[in-house]
């Protein structure tokens, strides 16, 4: 495996509390990954220690060949982190607030190339809180893309979105990882994770409880004699929706 992250015996503790229990996990340079669990399972935690947005306790995280204890200001450079809604200023289009962040990353954008390539140049003009649901999601996603990053990490892309929304933005990830940038993300969507991920580790009480490809953890389920208490059939309602009313995004 080409590593392009590597995480060694992690522990982060909150006092008496341990939000991470001496985790350990490789993430291969081009793949999507996903690192999955309930609320409190620790994955925020994880995300924030290898983002640098928080110390550890102790164990070893390297980013790209970079020790995020003494090289910080390296991984941030190459790390492309998706801002939260409350993140954008109120009175700025588009535009300017994609001029805003190249400023702040001394980088040079071509604006409209980057509002293109997520699908919103007719939005150029418009305020961020006047984009829809899904815009707003596609444009939070281009503004990790602004400093040309090799890693882009995803915090529950998809939530609160429609079905045509959700797949368009899933389509959007793909070509991102298409382009050669390793994509992490979290989810609570375990079909958004299974279409999307190369592999997923799926944490419990701050541990990693599985490691492997969606496709493999679910052959291994049913290898243990698992079946659902109802037939399974070949299509859900998401389909049904997709099917009925396109696949094309439709967005006011």
């Amino acid at each position: 495996m080409d590593r392009i992250i590597s995480v060694r015996e992690l522990v982060k503790n909150y006092e008496s509390f341990q939000a991470v229990r001496g985790i350990s996990f490789d993430v291969a340079r081009g793949e999507i990954f996903g690192l999955l669990g309930p609320n409190g399972a620790g994955k925020s935690t994880t995300l924030e220690i290898i983002e640098t947005l928080r110390p550890k306790t102790s164990g070893t995280v390297i980013v790209d060949g970079f020790d995020v204890d003494r090289q910080a200001n390296e991984i941030k450079k190459i790390i492309g982190v998706q801002l939260q809604t409350s993140g954008y200023y109120p009175g700025l289009n588009l535009v300017q607030l994609v001029q805003l962040f190249a400023g702040l990353y001394n980088q040079k954008v071509d604006p409209m190339e980057l509002l293109v390539s997520v699908s919103l140049q007719d939005k150029a003009k418009a305020k961020f809180r006047q984009l829809s649901g899904g815009q707003k999601q596609r444009f939070s996603v281009a503004t990790t893309l602004i400093n040309r990053p090799r890693i882009i990490f995803l915090d529950e892309p998809t939530t609160g979105l429609d079905p045509q929304a959700r797949r368009s933005l899933w389509e959007l990830i793909r070509q991102i990882r298409a382009s050669g940038t390793t994509v992490i993300i979290t989810t609570h969507y375990m079909d958004e994770a299974e279409y999307l991920c190369d592999r997923v580790a799926i944490m419990d009480t701050g541990r990693i409880v599985a490691l492997e490809s969606p496709s493999k953890l679910i052959d291994d389920l049913i290898a243990t004699g698992f079946e659902r208490p109802r037939e399974v059939k070949r299509a859900n309602l998401e389909d049904v929706f997709i099917a009925l009313t396109g696949h094309a995004l439709k967005e006011e």
